[in-house]
């Protein structure tokens, strides 16, 4: 169970009490990353997350913050996405008004000082080297960039080495300004019963200097689908394996069919009974990792299947993903596979909330995205509506040319070879 308050400034506060834990998570979520970001302050919003542990007026600089925290053993950190921006800390329950102490003085003090500026520069620099010799987790990121293109949805979260360069202190402290406003985050407090039913005061008296008010927009590129057959981005890169991100597009999280198409992607590739996963790997040995995954923003969304390949198999690979997306069109799927796939959902959702930090994700999340929370179990009540005709009726719908895409990371050239069997 939860509660959600809206506060006197405007501020979404979300408590979780849970009776089965000595923990406390605080999340707090802004609903900003780098789809709100302009050209020319795209890496905004993942730069600004660094500079928040930097110092404030209370606590120096990032020593000061991080042996607070560490000298009670919290975990904490934050992330930046293309539509949120997150910050945590997670402490024994003894601990909390420390985490909300730390939390609301990163966000409402940090001094944004130049020196530090510019020596994260270098961090963050180093930190997009590291994604992009990581082609595993790049591939993704060339996928989506080929999906969205230069649209602020395309737009990577690290930004461009430019941007990173040449950041003006005055610009961290206009987007902050613009996008950190009280309707435009959500505080969550989830953990240890006794502990979460006491909040509420805590939170109005650390969080009570939030700028009230709406989150003002940038001037960003807007997505506008004009794709009409299939899309393909190599890039060229000497690896000992092929990595290929291979998918379609599909729906955003306000679409009513995103249950049908999470099972979907179940039963292609998300566990190790999937069927690309058994065809791939099992019979074929041609990957190691495979995987399909659905991902949805508010308002657009894909499914796509990863794997690392021989790169001299790359050929064979791609068109038995293709044949196995072929066939759920054409054929469907049987019921056993449905109700398999149903409870794989169930079962890994009941597990994953069985923590703080987890239940803080997952109502948070919701909240900023939609602006309504649904629970575990009317979750699982739309899980079982699905029928296997829904299945087949989405992937006639996104197993289409005009919604394929691939991207590949390689040791090759040219998209020549691939353009031959890129095709249902």
């Amino acid at each position: 169970m939860y509660k959600k308050i809206t506060l006197k400034n405007n501020l979404r506060l979300v408590l979780a009490p849970m009776k089965s834990t000595n923990t406390v998570t605080v999340l707090v979520v802004v609903g900003t990353g780098s789809r709100h970001e302009s050209v020319k302050l795209n890496g905004m919003s993942h730069f600004l997350e660094h500079m928040f542990f930097k110092g404030t007026k209370k606590r120096k600089d990032t020593l000061s913050i991080s042996t607070e925290l560490d000298k009670i053993g919290a975990n904490y950190n934050a992330f930046t996405g293309k539509e949120v921006t997150g910050f945590y800390v997670k402490t024994d329950a003894k601990h909390l008004d420390l985490s909300l102490d730390v939390l609301s003085d990163i966000l409402l003090n940090s001094k944004f000082d130049l020196k530090e500026i510019n020596r994260e520069r270098g961090v963050i620099l180093e930190e997009m080297k590291m994604v992009q010799d990581m082609p595993m987790h790049y591939v993704g990121d060339l996928f989506e960039s080929l999906l969205y293109g230069k649209s602020s949805l395309g737009q990577l979260i690290v930004g461009t080495k430019k941007n990173i360069l040449n950041f003006k202190q005055k610009d961290f402290l206009d987007y902050l300004n613009d996008r950190y406003r009280s309707k435009n985050i959500v505080v969550c407090v989830a953990g240890k019963e006794g502990q979460i039913n006491k909040s509420r005061a805590k939170i109005e008296k650390f969080f009570n200097k939030t700028k009230k008010g709406k989150a003002k927009d940038q001037d960003i590129v807007e997505f506008k689908n004009k794709q009409t057959k299939p899309q393909i981005l190599v890039h060229n890169k000497e690896t000992d394996q092929a990595h290929i991100c291979l998918g379609v597009r599909s729906y955003g999280l306000k679409d009513k069919r995103k249950t049908a198409l999470k099972l979907l992607s179940i039963v292609l590739g998300g566990n190790m009974s999937s069927r690309l996963f058994t065809e791939i790997r099992e019979k074929r040995g041609l990957a190691y990792y495979v995987r399909s995954t659905q991902d949805s923003y508010v308002d657009e969304g894909y499914l796509v299947t990863q794997a690392g390949v021989d790169k001299n198999k790359i050929e064979e690979s791609i068109k038995i993903i293709l044949k196995e997306y072929k066939k759920i069109a054409q054929q469907g799927i049987k019921n056993e596979e449905l109700q398999k796939a149903k409870e794989y959902i169930k079962g890994i959702s009941s597990i994953g909330l069985e923590t703080s930090d987890q239940v803080a994700s997952f109502l948070t999340n919701q909240e900023i995205l939609l602006g309504e929370i649904l629970t575990l179990k009317e979750n699982f009540r739309k899980i079982d509506k699905v029928t296997v005709k829904d299945i087949q009726s989405i992937a006639k719908d996104i197993f289409v040319d005009s919604k394929l895409n691939l991207a590949i990371i390689g040791n090759y050239k040219s998209d020549k070879k691939f353009k031959k069997i890129l095709k249902f």
